[in-house]
């Protein structure tokens, strides 16, 4: 199985120190592209949680903390953001060199497109859309370190086994959770280009599970994960003409 490599002109971006990411090996945040801003993270009964804005456009900023390279399999609602298919940790995903940072905006089309991450309510979600609705709500990213240097070749395919002890046990967690108003919508196409390369897995499970949900701010203020932010007084101008 192919592994997303990225070109070097592209993929050398700046390191993100913002506090709010999540995570051990590699910093997650989820960025709002509307305004570049990161969206906060709320941790609330042992999940990280951030809150949406229906028709905005999102990112997932990944930056490798390591000083080897690892593997990033994402998933968005239940679905591998780069393949489509339900998500699995066995599956592609995109690889990192030590210390890169890449910011991934959509739903991989081809190496040379996405399709935008978007806020959106669920029932227009893309996994509600092809009647995988159980996991809106969620993002994930199963982290991989490598069993040894990369060959020097540019395009391969993976040779890491699959395993998935465990799903069944986590497919009937994630049904359990409370259903979120907001998922993620199949959006405009977007240039994106990726190169492929060789990833050997040290082990087949994940040596981390990265997740963060997402709703909106007023379904996480009802759950209490937020408090309302209290309205200021303006403050008097003394020359407003």
């Amino acid at each position: 199985m192919k592994q997303i490599a990225f070109p070097a002109l592209l993929a050398v971006l700046a390191v993100n120190t913002e506090a709010r990411a999540v995570g051990s090996l590699a910093d997650v945040a989820v960025i709002d592209r509307d305004s570049g801003a990161t969206l906060a993270t709320h941790w609330y009964r042992g999940e990280y949680w951030v809150a949406g804005s229906a028709g905005a456009r999102y990112g997932i900023a990944i930056r490798n903390g390591l000083g080897e390279r690892v593997l990033a399999v994402a998933a968005v609602d239940g679905i591998n953001i780069v393949s489509g298919e339900t998500a699995g940790w066995d599956q592609t995903g995109y690889v990192f060199n030590p210390g890169q940072r890449y910011e991934i905006t959509g739903w991989r089309k081809s190496d040379a497109e996405v399709t935008a991450f978007a806020f959106t309510p669920s029932p227009d979600s893309y996994a509600a859309r092809t009647g995988r609705p159980a996991n809106v709500g969620v993002i994930g990213v199963a982290l991989f370190r490598e069993r040894s240097a990369p060959p020097p070749i540019a395009m391969l395919r993976d040779s890491a086994a699959a395993n998935r002890a465990g799903a069944a046990s986590r497919e009937a967690a994630a049904a359990a959770l409370p259903s979120a108003k907001l998922g993620t919508a199949h959006g405009e196409r977007e240039s994106s280009l990726v190169g492929h390369t060789e990833f050997v897995r040290q082990q087949s499970q994940p040596d981390e599970i990265i997740r963060i949900r997402y709703d909106s701010l007023d379904h996480l203020i009802a759950m209490g994960i937020v408090t309302r932010p209290r309205p200021t007084a303006p403050i008097p101008d003394p020359f407003p003409g």
